[in-house]
């Protein structure tokens, strides 16, 4: 239970023997083709501080009548979905540094289907993320673009049907790539699913900020004094460019090695590059953390409910 069943085998691909895998980093060469080795309390002091920070985003939006809204719920469900991650990691991570110490002996089949569920647990986790990272994209564009429907638009109902549409898709999409994991086609599908979730953001935000830059202009056009418009439209360019690129930082090196055990399996360049996987996991890892300070925290209500979570003032 070294990592995660499905993701062991994609450090490495599973179409090239373990001889032509050997000489092609030896072929390669150099020290930076060897990885980098994490230890494990870096992976649990990480998904201790995502757990913690989700349960927090959750527990404000729960306690906070005034977030009870479509929005706030797509958030939450982020926060459900890192949750997971965490969860899922600080499992896996606890299982094997008491199996490496001699504290827990398990038998082997007890061990496959414990991987099987966290496998289930971290894929699912994957795609929801992604997904509800998109559908925030489309709520906050419906919002801009079309503010006076947008209540007529995005209805509860509507809201609770894409909620458990995204879990659904998930839990069958983790479920088909646990049971078809060595499959080309699998992973071609994971590509594609992130690429569309990245132009779809990409599309959605440059709209957005393009609109935002228009009604800039206007309004400056009628003030004598613009800077202060001038530093909103910058501030709001400076939040895009730090969503869009902690979203690609964080996932495109994980995406990156999917799409190189496809294209280029035996390739000395290529191996090097699968041996820090571990690195894009923690990368994975880290967006948990980061993704409630980006999307969550910039909300002063929110904020404010945080604090009162967190004295413990219900």
């Amino acid at each position: 239970m070294s990592t995660l069943a499905p993701l062991r085998l994609l450090r490495e691909p599973w179409n090239a023997s373990e001889g032509n895998q050997s000489n092609a980093t030896a072929g390669a060469g150099g020290a930076w083709c060897q990885g980098l080795d994490i230890p494990n309390e870096l992976f649990l002091t990480l998904g201790l501080v995502s757990l913690v920070e989700n349960l927090l985003v959750v527990a404000a939006i729960l306690k906070n009548r005034n977030l009870h809204s479509p929005m706030y719920y797509f958030i939450c469900c982020l926060a459900v979905s890192d949750m997971l991650v965490s969860v899922s990691n600080l499992a896996e991570t606890l299982f094997m540094l008491l199996m490496e110490h001699g504290v827990l002996v398990i038998r082997a089949s007890i061990v496959r289907h414990m991987d099987n569920v966290i496998d289930m647990l971290i894929c699912s986790s994957v795609v929801s993320s992604l997904s509800f990272l998109g559908v925030i994209a489309v709520d906050r564009y419906i919002t801009i673009f079309y503010a006076l429907r947008y209540h007529s638009i995005m209805t509860l109902q509507r809201a609770v049907v894409t909620m458990a549409s995204v879990w659904l898709a998930s839990t069958v999409s983790s479920t088909v790539f646990i049971t078809y994991y060595r499959n080309n086609a699998i992973l071609l599908c994971l590509i594609g699913f992130f690429l569309f979730m990245l132009v779809l953001m990409l599309v959605l935000y440059i709209h957005m900020f393009a609109l935002a830059r228009h009604h800039v202009r206007n309004i400056s056009s009628q003030q004598k004094q613009p800077t202060i418009y001038r530093t909103s439209s910058l501030k709001g360019a400076v939040t895009l460019t730090i969503l869009l690129g902690v979203f690609f930082i964080c996932w495109g090196p994980f995406f990156f090695h999917l799409i190189l055990i496809v294209t280029c399996p035996t390739n000395p360049f290529c191996t090097c590059f699968f041996s820090y996987f571990n690195l894009f996991l923690i990368l994975i890892i880290c967006n948990s953390v980061i993704d409630p300070l980006i999307y969550v925290f910039r909300s002063q209500e929110l904020r404010r409910t945080l604090r009162e979570v967190v004295l413990c003032s219900w």
